[in-house]
Parts: C-alpha cells; structure tokens; sequence
C-alpha cells in the first residue's frame, strides 16, 4: 500500500511538471510578437514614421506620398491599398499584395536601385529618403512577410532574420553611352556626400562640339539620395570673372553649413537647358524637333545630394544627349525657365502666389514640368486667354519628384496669351520666406520646353 502511495505521488509530480512545462511553452509562444508588430516597432518607428516623413498627415512631405505608418493605421495604409505613384497605379502595384513581393510597391521601395528594376518607370526615390539604407536582414524579413501573406497577426517569420545587418549598395550601371555620331555623353564620376550633411555642388564642363548639335533625346541617371540634377548653361551678359573654371567642383554650401558666396553669384546668371528629380530619365522630343546646342558649348552640371545617415553616402550621374541631323528637324525647340522671383510666403500660414507669363509668338507647349523646394505643396498651371482661359494643363503635390507632362499634342498659345502658375506654399516654419536658391528659401518655376511658328 505504502508503495502504491508512492507511485501516485509520483506520478501526481510527473504530471504536474508536464503541465508546468506545456504551460511555460504556451505562455512563450504567445508572447512571441506578431510579425507585422515587429516590423512596425523595429523597422517603420525608427525609420520610416519619423517626424517629417510618414508620422501624420502634418508632414510636410504628406501631400506627397499620402502614406502614414502610425502603428494604428500603418496595416490598413499598406496591405491592398493602392498607391499615390502613378507608374505603380498603371503597373498594377498595390502597396503591399499579399503574397506577392514583386508586386508591392514598398518592397521595391526598399530596394536601392528602383531605376534599373523599372527602367523608364518613375517609382521615385529609393527609401528611406536621404538616409542609411535598410539592412539586407530587414529587407529581408518585410519580403517574407508578404510572401506569407502580409497578415496583421501571428509570428510566421522568424525574428533571427533581422540579425544580418550587412547593407548592400548595388553597382551603380552608368547609361550605355550612345551609339558612334549619335551623341554625346557626360558624367559626374563617384562622388562623396557627408554624413548628416546636404550637398548641393557644380561642375563646368566643356562638352566637346565643335558643330552645334541638334539633341532630341534626353537620358539622366543617378545613384540613390538625389534631389534633382540639372543641366544649366550661362546668360550672354554674365561677366567673365563670373565663369568658372572647367572641371572643378564647386559646393553650394562649406563643411560647416555656411554658404560659398562665389557659388551663390554664378548661380544668378543661370540658364535652365535640363535636369529631372527622379532617378531615371528619360524625355525624347516630339517628331521633327530638337533642343539646339551651339558650337562649342559647355554645361554647368548641377548635382544635389541630401544624406541624413551618420555614414557617408556615394553620388554619381550619368547623362546621355542623342542627336539627330538637320534634316530631319522641322522646328527647334527652346527652354521654359518662368520664374515667379516675387514669392511672399508669410511665416505659419498656407498661401498662393501666383504670376502670369504671356508670350509673344504664336507658341507650342510640348513639355511642362515645376519646380519648388519643401514648403510647395501644390502646383496648378492654366492657360491664360483665348478659348481655353482658365484651364488647369498641369497639376502636382509631389515638389520632389513632380510630374513631368510631355504633350503629344502640343498646347498652343497665340500672342497674348500665357500660362500662369498658381503655387500653394504651406510655411510651418516661424519665418517668411522668399524666392531663393538655398533648400531654406522657396522657389516656384515652370520648366519645360515650347517652339515658335
């Protein structure tokens, strides 16, 4: 008997350690983290719904992108919404698809080389903007995430996925130069932008043509953390102790901050020629017309790189100029470059500033794009007189990559009539703020390009 209370108790003991150890492996798998909560609180709260990015619609950049990561509604905002791009809308992309990572539009966000993926497509600036890239482990972890489904809830990835913190920059490819009597190419060879620091710099460089050069094809590409790369020429008045010298860069800002005035004082005498704001591009002029390039002509190569990492960042451009023979150009196309230079935008308030520009030659429109800095939160041109006055021909809410319209039918304006700009500035700054060449001033522009008849 005394034996047999000795099983019971032993076997009473056996099933309570069972019980105890079943209980403490429950209790650990439920309190393993959902694997959306991990990237929510390890991936997007440090990187990505940071003030001035995707935090709240008062970011400054909201009207951009129209994305919000708060944690409360980050799920709803990714997982089968559509996105604000217009080249992921026309591909097909959502945000994020449920088992399908080539098909979301943040995975290839993630990803540091979205031109060479898209090649002509438009999906924007790699992210994080301006900063250190995501490591190949959180990469990693969001693909297998939507892979499995994208689900709000329940850990289906394995947390050591994160622990590869390597980054990986790809090779940046330069363009294929164009083919032999076809054109020309220039480049910005391998630069370096500090850490913390924007770096806004040109260059002068001849481009070899003895002839002038009728160019009908514009392709631009560069490494990830560009704001805009713009090729500029120099008004006939400039004076001569303005012009620069050939092949040496010239930073817009010094290392601590301040500004290079003899920068600041060649870029007054500035004539627009092309540039874009996106990683990739590429513009080829309507049938029988091309931008004419003099003899002899040089471009001021205009580079500007925003790095917001603690590590330094590697810039670099590639350009390419296809040319076409006389005979097959009908028309020569010339640059818009109307500047509203009298912006008054009061300090904590949202404002339009508008200005009117008339031409004086029956014209066609075959291109319009915009520039402003960050404060311009929306871009409106209408045609102003004859039968069409008043109608909007452009729009955008993306001052860093903003649309770029090329007409297939040209907009034509008869003598007195124009385009007007009509720009909203939203200042969340404590100070007014006027046009301006620095990031911290504004600036409000139509670019593009028109011929004469």
């Amino acid at each position: 008997m005394k034996n047999n209370y000795k099983f019971l108790f032993g076997l009473c003991i056996s099933i309570g350690f069972i019980i105890l150890v079943d209980a403490c492996q429950q209790n650990s798998i439920e309190q393993k983290m959902d694997s959306f909560q991990i990237i929510q609180e390890k991936i997007f709260l440090t990187n990505c719904a940071t003030s001035g990015c995707h935090s709240s619609p008062t970011d400054g950049s909201y009207k951009q992108h129209g994305l919000v990561l708060e944690k409360t509604v980050a799920f709803a905002n990714l997982v089968n919404a559509v996105s604000s791009n217009a080249d992921a809308k026309t591909d097909g992309l959502l945000r994020v698809k449920p088992f399908k990572a080539s098909e979301s539009f943040l995975f290839h966000k993630l990803q540091q080389t979205p031109a060479n993926h898209h090649s002509s497509k438009n999906y924007g600036s790699p992210m994080p903007l301006g900063s250190r890239p995501l490591t190949n482990g959180q990469i990693e972890f969001i693909r297998r995430w939507i892979e499995a489904g994208a689900p709000e809830k329940g850990s289906i990835i394995d947390e050591k996925v994160l622990e590869d913190s390597s980054v990986t920059y790809p090779k940046f490819e330069t363009l294929a130069p164009p083919p032999a009597g076809q054109g020309l190419q220039m480049s910005l060879p391998l630069f370096e932008v500090a850490p913390k620091f924007e770096r806004e710099f040109f260059m002068y460089q001849k481009i070899g043509n003895t002839e002038p050069l009728l160019v009908n094809r514009v392709e631009i590409k560069m490494r990830a953390g560009s704001h805009h790369f713009i090729l500029y020429g120099f008004e006939d008045r400039t004076p001569t102790s303005v012009i620069p010298p050939f092949g040496v860069a010239r930073d817009l800002r010094q290392p601590n901050g301040n500004l290079n005035v003899n920068t600041i004082i060649s870029m007054g005498y500035h004539v627009y020629w092309a540039g874009t704001q996106t990683p990739y591009h590429n513009y080829t002029f309507p049938e029988g017309t091309a931008l004419e390039i003099p003899a002899n002509f040089a471009f001021d190569m205009n580079s500007h790189y925003v790095n917001k990492s603690t590590v330094a960042i590697p810039g670099e451009v590639s350009i390419n100029l296809f040319t076409i023979p006389a005979s097959q150009v009908k028309y020569k196309v010339k640059v818009i470059n109307w500047a509203n230079t009298s912006l008054n935008i009061p300090a904590n308030r949202r404002t339009v500033n508008s200005k009117t520009f008339k031409v004086g030659k029956r014209t066609k429109i075959v291109s319009l794009t915009s520039h402003t800095h960050k404060m311009g939160e929306k871009f409106v041109i209408k045609i102003t007189g004859g039968s069409r006055n008043g109608e909007i021909i452009y729009t955008t809410t993306d001052w860093e990559h903003p649309t770029i319209i090329n007409f297939a039918t040209p907009i034509v304006l008869n003598v007195g009539e124009g385009l007007t700009s009509e720009i909203t500035y939203n200042n969340t700054s404590n100070r007014a703020i006027s046009f301006g060449l620095t990031s911290e001033d504004e600036m409000g522009i139509i670019f593009g390009y028109y011929y004469e008849e």
